[in-house]
């Protein structure tokens, strides 16, 4: 039986901390710096992790790699599992053509891609993020904006910074059930606080999304669109879980938002539309002899080769017409109700399959079969000397999101019509697809169980929670820094939950709120983590280039950890405790 200590180096707990901050370090050094790709650098964080773990924290080798092993399995199952069926969905749809109905008709709402984004970014990547979470939204609403004529790595860093208000109440609030399960609070006390938290952020993602897009023009131009979406997503989520059900928060407000721009924009549109132009390395594509330009208001976009769907040359396929031809395409097709109810089936059918699976009696139905058994060969107590919840892997084969995304993908095959061979191909092709990004979450969760396991995570946090009072500044960034390393704003609070109550009760603050910025501050380490940053590549066929979306986002990551560890600080204080319910 392994038992880890916090201070296992010269029992010293900040020297000790220092060091377990090295697979870390490795990771993001090699990730933002050295631009190396994600795979290679979760490998030799992962290894970084094995080596603190054995030489700091004493930790016998083969409970060491029996930790990684588990956490592996855990990124394929059931982490990976929802992703590799949730892509299968879409390039279902890819190849029958309905997701080109199903960009035609997002288009004909706006022929503005910064309303465009909003919508499926935000509003649509919300929704999915409420139903199956886990990386679903960035690997779906990426490859969308691409169809809709976004640059691969511009649609990647805006999809990656759009999944972010959403994440705590995501998979159907499951981040929030397990931080009440961990920490013994009150369910609805932590939902309400979230949901006092994560709406202010709601307020400014549109915002931030446009300025990802067309900078401060954009942003000014758009703002009766973006403040709409902003507002009418918060107040909802706000509202949805603190008076109605934590569940469904996301669901409420993601539609929510989502009509509210459909319907603003039946009164308004922007005095110019815009059109992205495409990747600069992609004009070598085009011809020579003419260049041809596409004027949307005062922006004028070069006729070269633009994303979209059904080409060899991108895993999720790329044309060869240009801007002009795509957007003429699109004006002179018109596409039927039926067609346009085909497009959209899939994600009625996940919605409705989602959905279903909530009842209790089906919730019970599918919960059966499922099997909890100790990992071999590990034999874990937490650094306080309980027992470790660690090693008992849950196989819930039935009631996992993935599996009930394989059953929304068996009836989306005779939905759109496509023949079962081609199904089964598409289905094969989603593997070699996502390959590295399977590998590279395996690896990354492999580091955050081996970090776990030692007790480097555990230093981390008991040596923040060391600093009093201004804890409350802190306590955000410990969920941060747990989300960034598993991917997970559920896994963060399993790992820091119980940590942040018991320092908040050292020090006198409020337990609930100190709880609950764990999960507050960890949706903003969503988009910085190797498993997203893995899957946004994978989708949009940038796989190795994790390096650049890194560098593209940490800035927003920390500009909005800041903001959130302001307000948390601010209402464990008498400025803003009224917030507090």
């Amino acid at each position: 039986m392994f038992r880890p200590t916090t201070d296992a180096l010269a029992g010293s707990l900040t020297l000790t901390a220092l060091v377990a901050l090295l697979p870390l370090l490795t990771l993001f050094l090699l990730l933002g710096v050295l631009r190396i790709a994600a795979w290679k650098a979760a490998v030799a964080s992962l290894v970084m992790s094995l080596l603190v773990a054995v030489i700091v924290y004493s930790m016998p080798v083969g409970q060491s790699l029996m930790a990684g092993l588990e956490g592996a399995a855990f990124g394929f199952f059931p982490i990976m599992w929802v992703v590799i069926n949730a892509i299968w969905v879409y390039n279902m749809t890819v190849v029958t053509g309905h997701f080109d109905v199903l960009r035609r008709s997002f288009a004909r709402i706006s022929d503005d891609q910064r309303i465009q984004a909003v919508i499926i970014a935000f509003c649509f990547g919300a929704l999915l993020e409420a139903l199956a979470g886990f990386g679903t939204p960035v690997a779906i609403t990426s490859v969308m904006l691409i169809a809709l004529g976004f640059r691969p790595i511009k649609a990647a860093t805006v999809a990656l910074v759009a999944n972010t208000a959403p994440v705590a109440f995501g998979a159907l609030a499951v981040p929030i059930t397990t931080l009440a399960q961990v920490t013994g609070l009150p369910e609805h006390e932590l939902a309400s606080i979230v949901g006092r938290q994560t709406p202010i952020l709601g307020l400014f993602v549109p915002m931030a999304l446009v300025f990802i897009i067309d900078r401060g023009r954009g942003v000014r131009a758009t703002l009766p669109a973006t403040l709409t979406c902003g507002i009418a997503f918060a107040v909802a989520q706000f509202a949805t879980s603190n008076y109605f059900s934590t569940q469904l928060t996301d669901i409420v407000a993601s539609l929510v938002g989502a009509a509210s721009v459909v319907l603003l924009l039946r009164f308004w549109q922007p005095a110019e539309s815009y059109v992205e132009a495409p990747e600069p390395e992609l004009a070598a594509l085009g011809t020579s002899n003419h260049r041809r330009h596409v004027h949307t208001g005062s922006h004028v976009v070069e006729g070269v080769p633009a994303a979209s769907i059904g080409g060899s040359d991108h895993p999720i396929g790329r044309g060869t017409g240009t801007v002009e031809d795509l957007s003429a395409r699109d004006a002179n097709r018109h596409d039927s109700r039926a067609d346009v109810l085909r497009a959209y089936a899939p994600y009625l059918l996940i919605i409705a399959i989602f959905s279903l699976s909530q009842i209790p009696a089906v919730a019970s139905f599918l919960g059966a079969p499922t099997k909890s058994f100790q990992w071999p060969g590990l034999h874990l107590q937490t650094p306080s000397g309980k027992p470790s919840t660690l090693p008992t892997f849950k196989f819930n084969w039935l009631s996992a999101a993935g599996t009930l995304m394989i059953v929304a993908g068996l009836l989306t095959i005779p939905a759109i019509g496509i023949p079962w061979r081609k199904a089964v191909k598409a289905y094969g092709d989603t593997y070699r697809q996502l390959g590295a990004a399977i590998f590279t979450v395996m690896a990354v969760l492999g580091l955050a169980y081996v970090m776990n396991a030692s007790g480097q995570t555990a230093s981390l946090g008991a040596w923040l929670a060391g600093a009093g009072s201004a804890f409350a500044l802190l306590s955000p960034i410990l969920g941060w820094i747990g989300v960034a390393v598993t991917g997970s704003d559920t896994s963060s609070n399993s790992l820091f939950g119980a940590l942040q109550v018991a320092a908040a009760k050292d020090v006198g603050l409020p337990p609930a709120l100190m709880a609950a910025a764990n999960s507050s501050g960890g949706v903003l380490g969503k988009m910085i983590s190797p498993q997203n940053l893995a899957i946004a590549a994978a989708a949009v066929g940038l796989t190795g280039r994790e390096g650049d979306l890194f560098r593209r986002v940490i800035g927003w990551s920390l500009g909005f950890l800041a903001f959130m560890c302001v307000l948390v600080y601010l209402q464990s204080t008498s400025v803003l405790s009224w917030m507090l319910p």
